[in-house]
């Protein structure tokens, strides 16, 4: 059975080299979306109206596409949110923030059928409870690492692991920006099976 050809609405590496595990065929876009909380936005609102918003922003330009839109809020139990830090110094003042502290990160994901606005929209809820860290040990990770990019100021899928007393939720790869478990959920409601329509020739080597 034919369905319509998937698109990832980001051009993070991270967000793509997930989406090839399903092993399925995807075009990647980046959109051009005004990320600026409302005031008092609940991290889970944003983090959902962001993905919804990314996936729309694209629908025009492929207008016969199924569209992947996500987007992560990361909140410290205080209410403060840790946006990506953008440079060595705001990475180590997240990290010092967050050491000894659970921090939930929110991960928005919505699917959007291009051709006629039905849409799929869930928020992935996963908690870090970080470690103690001393001043050294997060001076040496950040310059390690450099996780400049990054909700909350480490990678998943590196050294970040080692941040951590433990973790708590169901899909640990929404920590890295795409909750993959949900996605499924999504694909095989309106019909694609990654479990029957997986193709090796689709996956990114690593």
């Amino acid at each position: 059975m034919e369905h319509p050809p998937l698109l990832l609405a980001s051009s993070s590496p991270y967000r793509k080299a997930l989406l090839s595990r399903l092993a399925l065929p995807f075009e990647t876009a980046s959109p051009d979306i005004d990320e600026t909380p409302y005031e008092s936005e609940p991290p889970e609102e944003l983090a959902t109206r962001l993905a919804e918003q990314k996936a729309e922003a694209l629908a025009q330009s492929y207008p016969a596409h199924w569209i992947i839109g996500s987007d992560q809020v990361a909140s410290l139990s205080s209410g403060e949110t840790l946006s990506k830090p953008g440079d060595h110094e705001h990475a180590v003042a997240q990290l010092m923030r967050s050491s000894g502290r659970t921090v939930t990160f929110y991960t928005g994901l919505c699917l959007l059928n291009a051709a006629n606005g039905d849409r799929q929209i869930h928020c992935e809820t996963f908690h870090a409870h970080f470690r103690h860290l001393s001043t050294a040990e997060i001076e040496h990770y950040v310059t390690i690492e450099q996780p400049f990019d990054c909700a909350g100021s480490f990678k998943m899928e590196g050294l970040g692991i080692v941040l951590f007393e433990s973790l708590e939720g169901r899909d640990p790869n929404s920590l890295i920006g795409l909750p993959l478990i949900a996605l499924t959920n999504m694909l095989t409601r309106w019909g694609l099976n990654p479990l029957l329509a997986a193709s090796p020739s689709a996956q990114i080597t690593l």
